[in-house]
């Protein structure tokens, strides 16, 4: 063999699956045909971030005179700058990843792979030419790809995925978004921080809708104080691209609405990459576009694995990150335990930010649960007051019966930075109790956590 193990793909899965296997001792080689990071480094989590943080820093500049600051002249956001910022610091980390590459001895093999048999990948550059490698094992990690509706057709320039989204050569003076998860939130909030007047299109009955519906409704707030302009249960019917503007019929509660505007951006989620890597020739099942795989990501045939977007759990890049560890672990013969997928961190990086993990207030009352919440918004917070950021709360989920913690939801500056201290609460098994009487550092943000436990059982002090 070649190898003892080549990855398919070098997302936040491959590459992390890659340098844990190096780490045992394997032998081990990555093919990708675009840049090492994928899409989360290039194009998603990491190039997002700094987009939004620059629309931040002009929200800040823009606000000045809040924070007893004046600066004259005229605050502008330099949309050419914003952008090229944002490419740099993709490029910076892709090539980090270059480096940790050579740090661990992996080889990276650039070009575009299928499953070829008997433990082969063939491997076809960008000059056409074919080479087949072999090894012993074979992770997929293709990850995904922007979804394509048939009556939303992306043609790059009026009609976008997140790629253009972030690449656009000026800013539009309108945009529509499609779609309210992270993605579609995320953009809007950006687009409408800098100038662009922005139309949310969400098709369910509110925005985010896979988070708390009392998040849902406070970032719906936050969105309209901004003067965005929220639809939700209505759905775009058609876009007509042939003038200068887009115009965009909206199917509402009310009839339809045509919308006029420069841009439209498609977020109405992502299509797994699995087509054209081998799969069928090579015996490996798949169920609702997804590879089929057991709980250490085996597939149906022996040696071949998956992990990230293209398996079952929430297409999210820690996830796919700790896939890959899990599997590689299991694949050197360690004892790794499976990952517990109802323990996982959402996060959405609009203003206020989200982040949420476990059950919801709803989704624990059908599961039967006898259950007490705690809620403290930020306004009753001196560090939320300090910083002028009282938009928000931290809202927490407990069984009455056994004080067990069972999801914790949260809307506010910086909770993306916050929620993993629930995550490891829930992994301890921590109790409401233990949480009232762990003490948390004043004044910050943090403090919400432990007067939420207490606010569930009428202990809570600043309200």
């Amino acid at each position: 063999m070649d190898y003892d193990l080549i990855i398919i793909g070098s997302g936040p899965g491959g590459y992390v699956a890659a340098i844990r296997a190096s780490q045992l001792k394997m032998k081990v080689a990555v093919v990708e045909r675009a840049e090492l990071g994928g899409i989360c480094l290039n194009w998603g989590c990491i190039p997002t971030k700094s987009l939004l943080k620059s629309s931040q820093v002009f929200e800040y500049l823009t606000h000045a005179s809040e924070y007893g600051i004046t600066i004259s002249g005229e605050v502008k956001a330099d949309f050419s700058a914003i952008i090229a910022r944002s490419r740099n610091v993709a490029d910076g980390m892709s090539k980090g990843i270059q480096f940790l590459f050579k740090k661990n001895n992996i080889t990276h093999i650039r070009g575009y792979a299928r499953l070829a048999g008997n433990k082969g990948v063939e491997v076809t550059d960008s000059e056409g030419d074919r080479k087949t490698y072999t090894a012993e094992n074979i992770i997929l990690a293709t990850g995904a790809r922007s979804k394509e509706l048939p009556n939303l057709k992306q043609d790059g320039k009026k009609i976008i995925g997140y790629r253009e989204a972030m690449t656009l050569g000026k800013q539009p003076g309108s945009m529509v978004v499609v779609g309210s998860g992270a993605i579609g939130s995320e953009f809007a909030n950006f687009y409408q921080s800098i100038g662009t007047s922005v139309t949310l299109v969400e098709f369910l009955p509110r925005i985010v809708p896979n988070e708390d519906e009392e998040v849902s409704r406070q970032l719906e707030r936050s969105f309209k104080k901004m003067k965005m302009k929220i639809m939700t249960d209505s759905s775009v019917e058609s876009v007509d691209t042939s003038k200068e503007k887009c115009m965009v019929s909206v199917k509402t509660p009310k009839g339809i609405e045509v919308i006029e505007t420069d841009v439209v951006f498609s977020a109405v989620g992502v299509t797994t990459n699995i087509e054209d890597i081998g799969l069928e020739s090579a015996g490996v099942k798949t169920e609702k576009g997804k590879v089929t795989v057991d709980d250490f990501y085996r597939t149906s045939v022996p040696g071949i694995f998956a992990i990230g977007d293209i398996v079952h759990g929430p297409a999210l890049a820690h996830v796919a990150s700790a896939e890959g560890i899990i599997c590689v672990e299991k694949m050197a013969g360690e004892n790794p335990d499976p990952l517990d997928y109802k323990n996982i961190p959402a996060c959405t990086y609009t203003s206020p930010e989200i982040a949420s993990c476990g059950l919801t207030e709803a989704a624990a009352r059908e599961a039967g649960y006898d259950i007490k919440v705690g809620k403290f918004p930020f306004t009753a917070s001196g560090k939320a007051s300090a910083s002028g950021s009282r938009d928000g709360f931290v809202k927490l989920i407990f069984d009455s019966a056994y004080g067990e913690l069972l999801g914790a939801h949260m809307i506010g500056a910086n909770v993306t930075e916050m929620i993993a201290e629930i995550v490891v609460a829930r992994k301890l098994e921590t109790t409401a109790h233990e949480i009232i009487k762990s003490i948390h550092p004043h004044p910050t943000m943090s403090e919400a956590v432990m007067e939420a436990a207490a606010a569930a059982y009428g202990e809570v002090i600043h309200l």
